[in-house]
């Protein structure tokens, strides 16, 4: 994509609205690098492997005020980032994958926030507390975000797009699922093909946004 100064303004203000609701949310909120026509830049130049956190010493922002929050992006378009393990996890598959356990949460009536990033991987994002269970710990299309951790979330700007969600926090208000529901729609998913997941959350009547 074109991260011109003008498309990256107009991303700015979406940005920080997004950064300030979650902050006010309690959510560990930190800036994060930002895609240019050389690389990522936001932390002592450029970085090849963005986005990660502008600061070295993010750890220690962890639990920043809202009003803190507003002021890091009122400057630059940073990425938004959430440090994972203290409020929010987050379990990352492939979109195939992904889609199967969509269907599987649908089918049980359970909304789960999903973000999506440009290159095809899913997020399921879940309450802080649990491992993944061994069996999909050593899967190496399966990554849990934990304590040390952090992950995008929308809007931030990739290099070939940007992070959207599939199913945003506001359908289960913000009120993160355990890592247990996740893990078993997961193992689920695994064990069934597509379309009899996708028949089953049909015979469900249920539709949310996945």
């Amino acid at each position: 994509m074109d991260w011109s100064d003008s498309w990256r303004g107009a991303f700015r203000i979406e940005l920080r609205a997004e950064a300030v609701g979650l902050a006010w949310r309690g959510w560990p909120v930190l800036p994060g690098t930002y895609p240019t026509s050389e690389g990522w830049a936001g932390r002592n130049g450029v970085e090849q492997d963005g986005p990660v956190p502008v600061h070295r010493d993010w750890q220690e922002r962890i639990g920043t005020k809202p009003e803190q929050v507003a002021a890091w992006w009122t400057g630059r378009s940073y990425s938004l980032l959430v440090a994972t393990g203290l409020v929010v996890d987050a379990i990352e598959v492939s979109a195939d994958l992904g889609r199967r356990v969509a269907g599987a949460l649908r089918a049980i009536g359970i909304p789960v926030p999903i973000a999506a990033t440009p290159d095809g991987r899913w997020m399921f994002l879940i309450a802080s507390g649990r491992r993944l269970r061994p069996e999909l710990a050593e899967r190496e299309d399966i990554r849990h975000y934990g304590i040390g951790d952090w992950i995008p979330l929308p809007p931030t700007p990739a290099t070939h797009g940007v992070v959207h969600w599939r199913v945003k926090p506001q359908i289960c208000d913000f009120d993160l699922p355990d890592a247990s529901i996740v893990q078993d729609a997961i193992a689920e998913a695994i064990l069934q093909p597509v379309d009899a997941v996708e028949l089953v959350g049909a015979a469900a009547g249920l539709d949310f946004a996945y």
